[in-house]
């Protein structure tokens, strides 16, 4: 009787044995899982962070659809990307503390950079206007330069391109 109930407690402690092996299997695959997904996650904010800002510039830019209304100067410590427009009125695109800021205030406003906008998170922001062809760099929040966009302003054409 006594060896009978010595079986019984090992059935049952092999059995148990058995269940936390694939509980500890479930678990590591589990947090494996959460592991690639955060770092998909991180890959994609990364990239996304990288491509927003120069998208909002290039779709500022698609408004102000001219030459003539599109210049760069530095505004502050940073250069800033000037969009004009008829009325007298002048949008400026710009780096300050650690963000990308918008300035819209008449033209002769003698504004600071701390006066506009917060819009994104950014470390810089590098512009160049030569012969119609605007080069934009901004670098993301860790200061990383994302890839330059580059667009052809077309005064009196199709706008920009």
């Amino acid at each position: 009787m006594k060896k009978r109930s010595i079986q019984h407690h090992m059935d049952g402690l092999a059995a148990l044995l058995l269940f936390g092996v694939f509980a500890v299997c479930v678990l590591m695959v589990l947090l494996s899982g959460a592991d690639a997904y955060r770092r998909l996650v991180d890959r994609d904010q990364t990239a996304y962070d990288r491509r927003i800002g120069v998208q909002y510039v290039a779709t500022r830019l698609h408004q102000a659809d001219s030459l003539d209304y599109v210049t760069v100067e530095k505004f502050g410590d940073s250069d800033a990307l000037l969009l004009s427009d008829n009325d007298g009125y002048v949008t400026r695109i710009y780096c300050y503390e650690g963000y990308l800021m918008e300035l819209y205030a008449a033209k002769d406003a003698i504004l600071e950079p701390q006066a506009g906008e917060a819009i994104m998170e950014s470390a810089g922001l590098e512009l160049s206007l030569t012969d119609g062809l605007l080069m934009i760099i901004i670098a993301d929040k860790e200061g990383e330069q994302g890839i330059p966009l580059r667009l052809s302003l077309r005064s009196g054409e199709e706008g920009v391109r």
